[in-house]
């Protein structure tokens, strides 16, 4: 895997200086550059073109939802924020990860880990065409173009899809690394059997046998993840949930 090249933006120098230590300190990981105001950053973004931005999200002129909104393809977001109630919205615009200052290095570098993993796991499916996903024949699978193969893939194997941009990511219980594959969310939901999975976000559909609890304000957690049902899909979730609850 090259260099990932990054773009440090936050609005607080003491922040931008222990970013720029980290990032020293993280071999794969090269400083492209850091700004404090957020509008020069976003030129410099669509400039440059970095693969990773750090970013914070309570900025004057420009927050950091609004730019991660406006950072050219190819370009990933991992937020950095002191305000733990921005997790949530970090979902909407896809971004990587969400680090909660104060910042500990090892949190960091797990961060940093997870987009390596990202873009090298980008890169591995970039060879496939974007009819990624063929039906299996016996209509209990589908075959994933990922790694330039066919992967057969059993729907009671996948735990949830999520998008990234013009990717996607089939986690399966079976294996620790998704699948990637180079194919849209509308595409994977119209192949996958409405009645055992469901889109409760833009960027995720998860299968319904495999949600372990529901939290708060319809938080799932599947496996180690959790996954937000977003506004615009709570109507049907709330009607799946009505024909399942105990009363």
């Amino acid at each position: 895997m090259k260099t990932l090249r990054c773009i440090v933006v936050d609005d607080e120098p003491l922040a931008v200086k222990m970013l720029e230590n980290f990032i020293s300190k993280t071999s794969f990981l090269a400083l492209e550059a850091s700004f404090t105001d957020p509008v020069a950053a976003l030129e410099a973004i669509r400039d440059r073109r970095p693969q990773l931005v750090f970013l914070d999200i309570q900025m004057p002129d420009l927050n950091g939802m609004e730019l991660s909104r406006m950072v050219p393809d190819g370009t990933r977001v991992i937020f950095t924020t002191a305000f733990k109630q921005y997790a949530f919205d970090s979902y909407e615009v896809s971004a990587l990860d969400f680090l909660l200052k104060p910042i500990r290095y090892q949190k960091f570098l797990e961060a940093a880990e997870k987009a390596r993993r990202w873009f090298e796991l980008v890169e591995g499916a970039s060879t496939t065409t974007p009819a990624g996903v063929q039906q299996g024949e016996d209509r209990s699978s589908i075959f994933v173009k990922s790694d330039g193969q066919l992967r057969k893939v059993e729907f009671s194997d996948i735990r949830y899809v999520e998008g990234m941009k013009d990717y996607v990511l089939l986690h399966l219980c079976s294996e620790k690394r998704p699948l990637v594959t180079h194919i849209t969310m509308k595409a994977v939901e119209e192949l996958l059997p409405a009645g055992a999975f469901m889109r409760v976000h833009r960027s995720y559909i998860v299968a319904l046998d495999r949600i372990d609890s529901i939290a708060g304000s319809y938080d799932i957690s599947v496996g180690e993840s959790f996954i937000h049902v977003s506004d615009a899909y709570k109507p049907a979730f709330e009607e799946y949930l009505s024909q399942r609850m105990l009363r």
